[in-house]
């Protein structure tokens, strides 16, 4: 198999159509094309902050509260990372319980891959939990 060789240029503002002739005849060949554009910071185009998985607004909108179910689903998705279980067991295991994405979608081995550093920023939390310490003492049985 041929090997590849991939090299990402920044544009200047003057790049054009000799740029990418000189490119070519060097034996690179065009694959992609990334634009950019500053847009300005106004309340209308600043994006609000994804609430973390596991929590939702609660009923003083400044604060975050529990989400029973997403924090379950964290418990349950923490517990069989733990026992070095597979993505595709997780999953399995989440569907089976009736737990969802937050979009409403059945669990695959990829959402919960992507579900990593969400388990990482509250593992050491769960961890002090007293469910936590019920869930490891009942395990041990």
């Amino acid at each position: 198999m041929a090997r590849t060789e991939r090299m990402r240029q920044e544009v200047p503002q003057s790049f054009g159509v000799e740029d990418f002739a000189r490119r070519t005849a060097e034996g690179w060949k065009l694959v992609a094309v990334e634009w950019q554009r500053e847009l300005p910071e106004t309340d209308e185009t600043a994006q609000a902050e994804e609430v973390p998985f596991g929590l939702q607004i609660g009923n003083d909108p400044s604060r975050l509260e529990v989400n029973p179910a997403e924090q379950d689903a964290l418990f349950l998705m923490m517990e069989m990372t733990v026992q070095e279980g597979p993505y595709t067991d997780i999953a399995e295991e989440l569907n089976r319980r009736g737990y969802r994405t937050r979009e409403g979608f059945k669990w695959t081995a990829v959402s919960v891959f992507q579900m990593l550093p969400r388990l990482i920023e509250v593992g050491p939390k769960i961890f002090a939990t007293r469910e936590w310490q019920l869930r490891k003492s009942a395990a041990k049985l």
